[in-house]
């Protein structure tokens, strides 16, 4: 027995260093967020100082010109930042009454195997990559605008806002989503038992206890629209001017995020006109970082309010609403609908704005003098109406660009190499690169994100330095992909010398997917219950051996549901690796990590905007795109399904 004793206490010791390694790897792991940003931000910073000290920083802020290439050239942002707000601004009045009501419809109204359909059409609609967006605005939206209004182009602020909106439209309803299926249900039946009936009580107890929620939506709804770049770029007409009047949504415009995409290829390294494009890059990224940790701070006071004790008190504060609110309340979408009818009136759009004074009048006479029960029908009507829009919006999307698409997608096409610059000949090459990058930025982040989310849930407690290093996760995750591009140029491209390879397209993507590994992963281990652990503990296994044997193992599909997500996310991004990996036309396959690849994304981009005549390779493109990102996605939706109907712990 004793020896018994003395061996156990021999390979206690034999594994006390493992574990100490071990606990400094995922120590190591999960810094690598905080280090990403850190690392950001210098080097952004660094190149755009220049620009700072020369133009002056109040300047080039409050400048109302931005023409580099004038004899005397200008750079002021204020026309790149009032082009963003103005299609920012344009999408979310479209984006937030239709994903609101979309929430709305799949928490309350849909039935289950309704809810089921829906939920992945919704993911489905994230998961489209923004390019395709771009593709389907430029050969569709652009030209339906131009033909219905009567314009010379209908590149503008309406067709930036409009695809923008339907960008946005998944983030805000997933989020608003979980908002409204997070109110507890005693708040729900106590209304319903009180006599109200179900649209008073989603209108007057569900929306406000979830108003946190969905104001956090909305938040990131508006950061998703101003990151982007690939589709505002292809549909926004691309002039750095000041609308006049400011309201008119009929002009082109130009966003920080498309002056960034348009101007960085072609601008020479070290001049005054490349510092300056990174001072609207440092810009661009504390305006995303102060949006984000604007939405964070409001999740949080959301989960805090739905914890247990004193603190449900929050919720009911806001079902409640303040005395002196009482009466404002019931004015506010009058005014807001006042708003939008003068903005349209002041653009010119005399048809809109006679419309929405029409649903204004419509909606307030069946609010004040409609039975309760006729008003919860029409208001019902209305929401599965917007619902059932959104959806043909899906449809009719896909449908075009696999009608158009679908018959060009041959053999050939699939195996083949490009000819005439994209008009003729096949895309294997971008196929292959595609697969390299995407391959090469999940063989990085898989064991990083998995490290940092098993330090943050087996190694500490929530304490300061994880509080950072979630919030370093999650401003990493709401950076715009083409500020990832621009440090993985300064950085990997020339700081490190790597050039336009393939290795720094696949570092570029790795730092955009760790986030959604390491997040992914977290919820993936907290759902394994501390009761396995403690009995793994009581026989006398290590940390490390209870997590390897114990709780990955049930944690592998969540796991892989993340690695997943990132790969579809990889696979459809373009302003990452436009600057750092890719090429348009090479018509060998890469020798070495050094060699610049091609790639689908960026290989549409570049037949959309810049090949006339390609428009059966565009198509084509395009779909097999689309499907590669469908079959991406449609995995990890079937994954999750299958587990959630397994019986949990």
């Amino acid at each position: 027995m004793i020896s018994g004793i003395h061996k156990t206490l021999k390979n206690c010791r034999k594994r006390k260093p493992l574990e100490d390694i071990i606990h400094i790897l995922w120590f190591a792991c999960a810094i690598s967020s905080i280090i990403g940003i850190f690392f950001i931000l210098v080097f952004l910073l660094y190149d755009a100082v220049p620009a700072f000290l020369d133009i002056g920083l109040i300047p080039f802020l409050t400048g109302d010109r931005w023409d580099p290439g004038s004899a005397i050239p200008k750079y002021g942002l204020v026309p790149l930042i009032v082009g963003t707000l103005l299609v920012t601004l344009g999408a979310m009045v479209f984006a937030v009454p239709f994903g609101l009501a979309c929430a709305i419809f799949i928490a309350e109204l849909a039935s289950p195997k309704m809810r089921n359909i829906l939920k992945p059409a919704v993911e489905l609609l994230a998961g489209i990559p923004s390019v395709v967006y771009g593709f389907f605005g430029l050969i569709i939206l652009v030209k339906a605008l131009q033909d219905f209004l009567d314009v010379p182009s209908g590149e503008s602020v309406l067709a930036g806002s409009i695809l923008l909106g339907i960008m946005a439209l998944p983030t805000i309803i997933s989020v608003s989503e979980d908002a409204i299926s997070s109110v507890p249900k005693y708040l729900k039946e106590g209304s319903l038992a009180l006599g109200a009936t179900h649209w008073q009580t989603i209108s007057r107890v569900i929306i406000p206890a979830a108003l946190s929620g969905i104001t956090a939506a909305v938040i990131l709804g508006i950061g998703r629209a101003v990151g982007e770049t690939m589709a505002v770029i292809m549909v926004t007409g691309n002039a750095a001017i000041i609308p006049e009047p400011l309201w008119n949504i009929l002009s082109p415009v130009r966003t920080l995020t498309g002056t960034l995409g348009i101007e960085m290829g072609e601008v020479a390294v070290g001049s005054l006109h490349y510092h300056a494009l990174f001072g609207v890059a440092v810009v661009l990224l504390f305006i995303t970082l102060l949006i984000n940790l604007t939405a964070l701070s409001v999740m949080k006071r959301l989960n805090s309010s739905q914890m247990g004790g004193s603190k449900k008190k929050g919720i009911l504060s806001r079902v409640k609403m303040p005395d002196q609110l009482t009466g404002i309340r019931q004015y506010i979408p009058a005014g807001l609908g006042l708003l939008l009818i003068l903005f349209l009136i002041l653009a010119g759009l005399w048809q809109g704005a006679c419309l929405i004074a029409l649903v204004c009048s419509i909606t307030w006479a069946v609010n004040r003098y409609l039975a309760r029960q006729n008003v919860q029908r029409i208001w019902f009507a209305i929401i599965t109406l917007m619902m059932t829009i959104v959806t043909l919006i899906l449809i009719f999307i896909l449908y075009d660009i696999f009608s158009n698409g679908l018959p060009y997608v041959t053999p050939d096409f699939l195996t083949g190499t490009p000819k005439n610059l994209g008009r003729a000949g096949g895309i294997f090459p971008a196929i292959v690169g595609t697969f390299l990058l995407v391959t090469g930025s999940i063989v990085i982040a898989l064991p990083l994100g998995i490290g940092a989310a098993i330090y943050l849930v087996e190694y500490t407690s929530e304490n300061f330095l994880t509080r950072i290093i979630r919030t370093a996760t999650d401003l990493l995750n709401g950076t715009p992909s083409i500020v990832f591009g621009l440090f993985g140029f300064t950085f990997l491209v020339l700081y490190l010398g790597f050039g336009i390879s393939l290795i720094a397209g696949m570092i570029t993507l790795t730092l955009m997917v760790l986030p959604t590994v390491i997040r992914t992963t977290e919820e993936a281990l907290r759902s394994v219950p501390d009761s396995l652990r403690e009995g793994s503990y009581a026989l006398g296994a290590t940390r490390w051996q209870t997590i390897k044997r114990v709780v990955l193992p049930p944690s592998v599909p969540g796991i892989i549901t993340g690695a997943i997500l990132s790969i579809g996310r990889a696979a459809g991004e373009t302003a990452p690796i436009m600057f750092t990996a890719v090429v348009f036309m090479q018509r060998r396959l890469p020798d070495s990590l050094l060699d610049p690849v091609m790639a689908l994304p960026y290989h549409l981009f570049i037949l959309a905007t810049n090949v006339p005549g390609a428009r059966n390779n565009q198509y084509a493109t395009a779909v097999v795109l689309l499907v590669l990102v469908i079959m991406i996605y449609g995995v990890a939706i079937m994954i999750r399904h299958h587990y959630d109907k397994k019986v949990r712990w």
